[in-house]
């Protein structure tokens, strides 16, 4: 993730420190010669890299642990003895930065940190995220980020498990979320500090899955988060505010309800309403609402959340985005499918504001592109208008709301069920080529269960056929004369015959899973069991 301002996956300046005890050292100016490239430091930046990496062991460690602490000690006797003279601890306060600093040369040997940790400074180093002096905290904001940064700790995953735990024990997460209310954008540094904390609590969760339902639990973190998302103006704190929250919510049905609970639902919709008729500036702009939407859909599989989309008048929003075909109308069309999958009160909203009207154009491939990989873009569109009709056929099952969406199949000389054979034909046709692949791996004695045959089918796009034999099983069973016919012709033209939308549907059946409980999923095998005996 890119921003303009400050990147978190930067590359380590080993000379950050010039302390030559520890094998860094003082620059010579810069050589006006070479056209103005400076051999000299070049070199002598190389030599401090190999150096500080080759004298850290055991011994260094210790020596840096016992330096930092002596340094925080006289730190806190000096502002004990002096508390309302800063010029007595300013020194003091100065020499402890400084250790802190060179604290950051740990980073380069991931493998000490259970000596860290054994040393005891863990606890140490978390306190002073309290520090009276916001400087102090901000210096360990950016250790714990360095410490903790993915190109760090990547094949490092024991010693990086060890530092994070000894963290969590030492209460870093809450320290940390309670510091960020103290900093303000206003201040660089402190911007800096703010997308240093949101980075190491990133980076956390990368070594600790678990941290991101922790964080939520113990801290006040997603309120401050859903506050950053309010703010008007864009920066790379808000980006970044916006990159957190989807993480925090993406596999984790614990953050969606809890969010959920805090007005969340309606908060997003309101960041998203503010690009619902123009679009964003930035590509990093692009990417926060993106994030919006993704933190969206996420806060969309529970059940409760579905509700509370529909009471804030989610689904007329994404119709509004839908309508204006600005860069959110993919976007749109996805969240709108997370609502109405199992909701009936989404689908039938959704025809009393005129989706049908929205929607079925799009069905019919007329969809406006601006991505760069348009092809891939329309494909993933097109499955998801597949799943968006299948929804509204599972959530609308009688009235005049079910008159008005079967009356959109017979309109203009029934198209819409040429254009749901169109896709029929080309989506098994994927499905019967990936199938030809593995049975010709099993020619080559290369065996592949039955399991891995299933999901390299769903992979080709089995899913989305599936979908497309559902549509057909609601369109068949509506017992319409002219649906019926064209259904028939259309299957004669391609050679194909009702048996054969038969056995994808039976497939569709025996996998069903009970993702959305025991109870729904008898619901839908009882449904597709009666699309297979009407065939």
């Amino acid at each position: 993730m890119e921003i303009s301002n400050h990147n978190t996956k930067r590359k380590r300046d080993a000379v950050e420190y010039e302390q030559e005890e520890y094998g860094a050292v003082r620059l010579a100016p810069p050589d006006i010669q070479n056209n103005g490239i400076d051999l000299s430091l070049l070199e002598a930046l190389e030599k401090s890299q190999q150096v500080a990496v080759e004298a850290l062991d055991q011994k260094t460690v210790k020596k840096l642990v016992l330096s930092f602490e002596r340094r925080l000690k006289e730190n806190i006797a000096a502002r004990l003895k002096y508390p309302d003279q800063p010029d007595k601890f300013v020194d003091s306060e100065m020499e402890l930065h400084d250790e802190i600093q060179k604290l950051k040369v740990l980073a380069s040997g991931p493998e000490f940190y259970p000596d860290l940790v054994n040393l005891g400074t863990i606890a140490s180093i978390s306190s002073l995220l309290n520090h009276e002096n916001t400087d102090i905290a901000i210096d360990v904001v950016g250790l714990l980020q360095d410490l903790t940064e993915e190109d760090v700790l990547e094949d490092n995953d024991e010693p990086a498990q060890i530092l994070v735990d000894a963290l969590i024990e030492n209460n870093v997460l809450e320290l940390l979320v309670q510091n960020l209310s103290r900093l303000t954008d206003s201040d660089p540094d402190e911007s800096a500090a703010i997308y240093n904390t949101l980075a190491t609590v990133e980076n956390f969760i990368e070594v600790k899955p678990s941290v991101s339902e922790l964080v939520c639990e113990r801290t006040k973190l997603m309120k401050w988060l859903l506050g950053r998302l309010k703010a008007k103006e864009f920066d790379s704190n808000k980006q970044y505010a916006s990159e957190l929250l989807a993480i925090l919510l993406q596999n984790s049905t614990t953050n969606q309800k809890r969010l959920g609970q805090m007005n969340g639902v309606d908060t997003i919709l309101q960041a998203v309403a503010s690009y619902k008729s123009k679009d964003p500036k930035t590509s990093d702009e692009e990417e926060m609402v993106e994030n919006f939407f993704d933190s969206l859909c996420c806060l969309l599989m529970p059940l409760e959340n579905k509700e509370r989309f529909v009471k804030s008048e989610g689904v007329e929003l994404m119709i509004i985005i839908m309508n204006q075909k600005k860069l959110s109308y993919g976007s749109a069309i996805r969240a709108l499918d997370f609502a109405m999958t199992n909701y009936p009160p989404a689908c039938e909203r959704f025809v009393d504001v005129m989706g049908l009207k929205t929607a079925f154009p799009a069905f019919m491939g007329k969809i406006p592109l601006s991505k760069k990989n348009k092809k891939r873009f329309k494909e993933e569109l097109e499955e998801r208008l597949v799943s968006l009709v299948a929804s509204l056929f599972g959530g609308i099952l009688r009235g005049s709301r079910r008159e008005r969406l079967l009356s959109k199949f017979v309109e203009n000389e029934c198209e819409k069920i040429d254009r749901l054979m169109e896709l029929y034909i080309r989506y098994s046709n994927r499905v019967k080529k990936e199938t030809a692949l593995f049975d010709q791996l099993e020619l080559d004695d290369l065996e592949m269960d039955e399991d891995e045959k299933y999901n390299r089918k769903l992979e080709a796009g089995l899913y989305t056929l599936q979908l497309i034999a559902v549509i057909l099983g609601h369109l068949w069973t509506s017992e319409h004369l002219r649906i019926r016919a064209r259904i028939e012709l259309l299957l004669k033209q391609q050679k194909l015959t009702k048996q054969d939308v038969k056995d994808i549907l039976q497939e569709y059946h025996d996998n069903i899973g009970d993702f959305n409980g025991t109870e729904e999923k008898e619901r839908t095998q009882s449904r597709v069991q009666r699309f297979i005996s009407a065939f």
